[in-house]
């Protein structure tokens, strides 16, 4: 699988300077972690989830997440597990294009090894699970679990913890759980992929609700946990973690509203292409922007709960020609000494020190994402993965 690897080659070709890289579920972890993208969370209730899952990654979906913790009725768990048991025995007997990276996020740790048991040998088509509400006493159960399914499958699985508790919130415990939360984590870090952060949660502790024209980084109690998590837990000194950004609650069609512009004719290029923006930014201005604060805050990825939000995540993650030219100068063998440089761009300057942990990641995102063309941006990205 590739990011926009559901374009066609032409199109990619006339998209990226570079091209999104090939990836598997058996690709190393570091690449797998900058590649998640937009994790698209879907009930493992639903009745044509395979059908589903097959649907996505022909749009352009490369991760999954299959839950039978919130999203579906206490009641309805056991139901849930039959379900994926069922659908995943489908999808490994009709072999087709590339499926997604598929994790399954569960209650309890005793469903990790028995969901891999069941699986039989449809577990291959398993990453990983989703651990909910993690904190270090209370993760170390599931982590050990996994560990104990993946000893017995005989394959690797990953781990992605979900941040949420209230613990993690509260300003008086937070850096204790967060500590746990590192001890926990870093005694399993091959296994851990991601963390996810759980906003939902967080705001739910306050009777809160942001609106769609605002971020969860407007949202102060929030974006303080965002902050001490990345500190504490996404450092760039190699003990941190890939972080992902939180999830985008409201969703809305925008196909619907591109489709037309999209057919405008070569004349009227320049007013197309205007009014696109226009459509966009009013369509999905909180989205975009929350996106951008995830990256310049140092998260990668994000999740999702609509597919609407899916090509946007990836749009914005394409590594543009100028930061790709600026990394590249900044890791040149010849700059190891460190110094100060003019950007090719000329509109920057480029320190060879302080910027080399930002050029490390932004290249690794290049390889995930792509390099886009030096006349190419965020909207031509959008409008050319629109279907039909």
């Amino acid at each position: 699988m590739r990011h926009f690897g559901h374009l066609a080659p032409e199109v990619r070709q006339r998209l990226f300077h570079q091209e999104p890289r090939e990836f598997t579920a058996d690709s190393p972890a570091r690449l797998l972690a900058a590649a998640l993208g937009a994790t698209l969370y879907s009930p493992a209730t639903r009745p044509r989830l395979a059908d589903d899952i097959r649907k996505q990654a022909a749009q352009g979906v490369v991760s999954m997440v299959l839950c039978l913790e919130d999203s579906i009725d206490d009641a309805d768990v056991e139901h849930g597990e039959e379900n994926l048991v069922r659908h995943f025995a489908d999808l490994a007997a009709r072999p087709g294009a590339p499926l997604p990276l598929l994790f399954i996020r569960v209650r309890a740790p005793g469903q990790i090894p028995d969901l891999v048991r069941r699986l039989g040998p449809s577990a291959r088509l398993l990453s990983g699970f989703v651990l909910p509400k993690f904190t270090g006493d209370r993760g170390l159960p599931f982590l050990e679990a996994l560990e104990s399914a993946e000893s017995a499958g005989g394959r690797r699985l990953f781990a992605m913890p979900v941040l949420e508790s209230p613990e993690l919130l509260y300003r008086e415990s937070r850096v204790e759980t967060l500590e746990g939360i590192f001890r926990a984590v870093d005694k399993h870090r091959d296994r851990v992929l991601a963390l996810r952060l759980g906003v939902t949660d967080f705001c739910s502790s306050y009777g809160l609700r942001r609106a769609p024209d605002m971020t969860a980084y407007d949202v102060q109690v929030v974006a303080s946990v965002i902050a001490d998590v990345v500190n504490m837990l996404g450092r760039a000194d190699g003990t941190g973690f890939t972080v992902t950004g939180p999830v985008w609650e409201y969703f809305r069609a925008p196909e619907r509203m591109f489709k037309p512009q999209l057919r405008q004719s070569p004349f009227l290029e320049v007013q197309a292409v205007e009014l696109r923006e226009r459509l966009i930014e009013h369509a999905m201005d909180g989205l975009l922007r929350e996106i951008s604060l995830d990256q310049a805050n140092g998260l990668l990825g994000k999740t999702c709960i609509h597919p609407s939000h899916v090509l946007p995540v990836h749009a914005l993650s394409v590594v543009s020609h100028e930061e790709y030219s600026d990394a590249a100068d900044i890791l040149r063998p010849e700059r190891g000494g460190g110094g100060v440089m003019r950007s090719a761009y000329t509109n920057k300057m480029n320190e060879v020190k302080p910027h080399r942990a930002w050029a490390e990641r932004t290249l690794l995102r290049a390889e995930a994402f792509g390099v886009a063309r030096a006349d190419v941006g965020f909207v031509d990205l959008l409008a050319a993965g629109i279907p039909g």
